[in-house]
């Protein structure tokens, strides 16, 4: 295999979730994190997931890498079912969960274990690609103390990016971060997702933050995890975050979510 053909973007997977349900056991008792959940992604779509702590946004998320099994329903990817991770789904979290004793090639090399049969100078070559798609080129030799929060996530995207997945799966993977930082990084995922068309579910508890990046938002309810709404955005890229058009649809959005929720409190 050619290393044009390692970088080349693989078809998009596309995603159905069918009338899925998680508990947990606690020593406060069971947890109904998520009831009954149906969502269809399409292939190189970004759904946007949003709700409050506790709605099963994240737990969805975990059942869509295989990291946790469904009590009830199924989840698929490309009519296969999700029984286990694999590296066509590839996680992004909240905290870097880089390795601190490599640099920013190292780490993002880590990721290409995943990648059965490329030689090692291949491996290094791809690496150095995706190191530069995230615009850290010049620092693939940087230690990870001496990158910003906003640098260290673009080395986690990097090694996500680089076993080539069909799918992303972000699990609040800026929330940490100051508000320019973030801003930077919203324009970097869009042109990225526009020159990959990598199929992305992304979970976040930012309203504004979903209108900005997802074709689609998916509005959750806690107590148990029901999904509640869907919302298209329909807004060109690039988007500013600040732009009104964009805050028109936040504002909706939230409106939807809080009637959500108080429905949610009186029915429990």
């Amino acid at each position: 295999m050619t290393i044009e053909q390692e970088v080349t973007a693989p078809p998009p997977a596309k995603l159905s979730i069918n009338q899925v349900s998680k508990t947990f056991r606690t020593k406060r008792g069971i947890v109904h994190a998520l009831d009954q959940a149906s969502l269809q992604v399409a292939e190189g779509e970004f759904v946007c997931l949003v709700g409050p702590s506790g709605c099963g946004k994240s737990t969805l998320l975990n059942l869509i890498a295989g990291l946790e099994q469904p009590d009830e329903g199924t989840i698929s990817a490309d009519g296969v079912t999700v029984r286990q991770p694999g590296r066509e789904r590839m996680m992004m979290f909240q905290e870097s969960a880089l390795f601190p004793w490599l640099d920013a090639l190292g780490n993002v090399l880590f990721g290409l274990r995943l990648k059965p049969g490329l030689s090692k100078g291949e491996r290094l070559e791809v690496a150095r690609y995706y190191l530069k798609l995230v615009g850290l080129e010049k620092f693939q030799h940087a230690n990870l103390h001496e990158l910003s929060g906003g640098m260290r996530q673009r080395v986690a995207l990097g090694r996500a990016l680089a076993p080539n997945p069909r799918m992303l799966l972000m699990d609040e993977p800026f929330a940490a971060l100051d508000a320019l930082t973030r801003e930077q990084l919203y324009g970097d995922l869009q042109r990225i997702w526009e020159q990959r068309k990598v199929t992305i579910v992304f979970v976040t508890h930012n309203v504004r933050e979903a209108a900005c990046l997802g074709d689609r938002v998916v509005l959750f309810s806690p107590h148990p995890g029901r999904i509640r709404e869907e919302f298209k955005i329909n807004l060109p890229r690039p988007r500013d975050i600040n732009s009104v058009a964009l805050a028109g649809y936040a504002t909706r959005i939230r409106s939807a979510l809080k009637a959500h929720m108080q429905d949610a409190e009186v029915a429990g």
